[in-house]
């Protein structure tokens, strides 16, 4: 019998082993093929984020660590991940459950998302509540896609977030496609991006060899911000947008690859 049966909140998901995250996974897949096949709704966004959608629960303690999907037609793996696989059925039907996330339908679902670019903003609102409410332990994640990415709206709360440095993750689903092919010139910056995995490669063998070399925090400290004046002058000089925000950049990293 899949894991998947067993599951009726993350909570059963982090008792399973890592090694069953990969049968999760599969299942997850056929499960959403099988029932949107039926009644409609949004195949290739939602089976895109499979493994980040069980990476995301795995990790982080949902609820209580608060996530939000933009857009919000690729949440049916976080759905079926919060106790609605039985009721998956009616998604979409009238009466039903919503095709998006539903604050009304599960504590799970930290913000309605629908169409489009509102995740940031609102995670980001929310970061600064739990710091002002002193809940530093707190979680924030947004998923955004590459689609979403280019409306105002996201790049007016990056601006914001980039000030007010509160603690919030970004993770920006780079797919290459909106409903259509994505065009334009953040599309051409996108693709561009993935010259900064070696500059965070190159920074992470650093910071490990002035920590074991070294065991003053002040001065390695020193060294690490002068690293990176000097190689996102240059190394990154074409690559520096999220940096230029004074927000921190990982990646690429493969979607799909759980471990990763």
């Amino acid at each position: 019998m899949s894991p998947n049966n067993f599951i009726s909140s993350p909570v059963d998901l982090r008792n399973l082993s890592f090694s069953s995250l990969q049968v999760v996974c599969e299942d997850l897949r056929s499960f959403i093929i099988d029932h949107v096949a039926v009644n409609g709704g949004h195949f290739s966004s939602s089976l895109g984020v499979v493994e980040l959608t069980v990476a995301l629960h795995y990790v982080f303690n949902t609820p209580i660590d608060k996530l939000i999907w933009d857009v919000g037609h690729r949440a049916y793996p976080h759905k079926l991940l919060t106790g609605r696989r039985k009721s998956f059925y009616s998604n979409r039907v009238l009466g039903g459950i919503s095709g998006f996330p539903c604050r009304d339908e599960s504590e799970f679902d930290a913000f309605g998302t629908g169409h489009s670019s509102t995740s940031i903003s609102a995670i980001l609102g929310m970061a600064i509540a739990a710091k002002y409410r002193g809940e530093l332990n707190r979680q924030h994640i947004a998923v955004i896609g590459d689609g979403a990415m280019t409306a105002g709206q996201a790049f007016e709360a990056m601006n914001n977030a980039g000030y007010e440095q509160p603690n919030m993750l970004i993770i920006l689903n780079d797919n290459n496609m909106s409903i259509d092919s994505n065009t334009g010139a953040l599309q051409n910056y996108l693709t561009d991006l993935t010259t900064a995995k070696y500059y965070n490669t190159l920074k992470l063998h650093l910071k490990n060899l002035l920590s074991s070399e070294n065991s003053s925090t002040k001065w390695a400290s020193e060294t690490l911000r002068k690293f990176d004046k000097i190689i996102k002058g240059g190394f990154m000089q074409h690559s520096n947008l999220f940096e230029a925000l004074n927000i921190r950049y990982f990646g690429p990293v493969d979607g799909h690859d759980l471990k990763k």
